[in-house]
């Protein structure tokens, strides 16, 4: 009976461990997709990768701003055109799952412009929405 408890335990496991794997290379792309969008100066498009919820939160250097439109309005304005949005790079550090559907993301961000660079460090929540990755939380500083 042990052993048959200890093999059922193994494959629960696994199967957690291959979900994880592969939810966390989504979540990976995600991230990639962002970064190639805001590379292109699409912003609309960067934005996907968040929940379009009012719900939504966005803390940066100048506090919470909630809402999907408003976290747009905000990149629009803070970053108006592909020069001000420079080129970015993001570090991951770190990806841990909270639930199934509920990520933790920890890293860095770099854009680099003509005259300038800016750099921080992003937590993002991230939860699986009708089967999507989608940040729900971002804390950039």
């Amino acid at each position: 009976m042990k052993k048959i408890l200890l093999i059922a335990l193994i494959f629960t496991s696994l199967g957690a461990f291959a979900q994880n794997s592969k939810d966390k290379q989504a979540i990976l792309n995600l991230l990639e997709r962002q970064r190639t969008d805001w590379n292109k100066g699409d912003v609309e498009a960067f934005m996907q990768g968040y929940e379009k919820s009012d719900s939504l939160l966005f803390v940066g250097k100048s506090g919470p701003t909630y809402g999907w439109q408003k976290t747009l309005d905000n990149y629009k304005k803070g970053y108006p055109d592909k020069s001000a949005m420079g080129f970015l790079v993001f570090g991951i550090k770190k990806v841990n799952f909270l639930r199934p559907d509920l990520a933790f993301v920890l890293g860095s961000w770099n854009v680099k412009r003509e005259k300038d660079e800016l750099k921080g460090y992003f937590t993002l929540l991230i939860k699986k929405i009708k089967g999507e990755w989608k940040v729900i939380v971002d804390h950039s500083s």
